[in-house]
């Protein structure tokens, strides 16, 4: 489980340092609008890969560490997709907003600033209410150890992502 958490993370700083040193690269080298926005493209490709390799390390780990018979597998796993696909509508909402913060960077007003932290308040709101909603459709096909473990898996691995994201991400009254 370590190993697997150990990469989840290499893989989520990889993603993370991808966007504000590319975008920095962009804006300082004097590239024309259009280069920026095809490093922007070349940026968000690279960052749609990796997000996506860590859905599939996270979904591996899950599997590793659940302990599901073969019955509560093939009733689970398409219900975990399902969750996993409104977690990551709510994922590109979250890198929509670091991608926002980052090309603000040194620039955001205090109204910029309250709005990005209003709104990433509301998604920490809606990916509650995502395992809110999740966790009696979960629990129809697991019973209650499972789908509580599940949860609380799932929780450790945003957490660890999250620390990740709060330590590379610099502080707004560092923009000054």
């Amino acid at each position: 489980m370590k190993k697997l958490m150990k990469l989840a993370l290499g893989l989520a700083g990889v993603w993370l340092l991808t966007v504000p040193v590319l975008h920095a690269q962009a804006t300082s080298s004097g590239q024309t609008a259009s280069g920026a926005k095809a490093n922007q493209a070349t940026i968000d490709q690279d960052v749609s890969l990796l997000r996506q390799d860590i859905r599939s390390k996270k979904k591996q780990l899950i599997a590793a560490n659940l302990k599901l018979t073969d019955v509560e597998a093939t009733k689970f796993w398409p219900v975990y997709d399902e969750y996993s696909a409104e977690l990551t509508k709510l994922g590109d909402q979250k890198y929509a907003l670091i991608k926002e913060y980052a090309q603000g960077f040194g620039t955001l007003t205090n109204e910029q600033a309250l709005s990005l932290l209003n709104r990433s308040l509301a998604l920490d709101e809606q990916i509650t209410q995502l395992r809110v909603k999740y966790v009696p459709i979960i629990n129809k096909v697991l019973p209650g150890t499972k789908t509580a473990t599940l949860f609380q898996m799932d929780r450790r691995i945003t957490a660890l992502l999250d620390l990740q994201l709060a330590q590379e991400i610099p502080l707004v009254q560092q923009q000054n």
